[in-house]
């Protein structure tokens, strides 16, 4: 069985990513406003699919 890895960041990345606050990111979690992010025991990841995908929604809200 053939399982391509994918790529999962982590909240400081997702900031970093986006020039943001941590504290940016830890609120859209919170209000569900941000990219769809995954409990991994106690730590949160978000696929970069998803981030991505948020993104686009993002652009496509802002040109709308």
């Amino acid at each position: 069985m053939d399982i391509e890895p994918q790529r999962h960041l982590t909240p400081q990345e997702l900031a970093d990513r986006l020039s943001v606050p941590l504290s940016s990111v830890y609120g859209w979690r919170a209000r569900h406003t941000g990219p769809l992010g995954m409990r991994v025991g106690k730590h949160v990841r978000y696929r970069i699919e998803d981030v991505l995908a948020w993104e686009a929604q993002l652009v496509e809200r802002a040109v709308a």
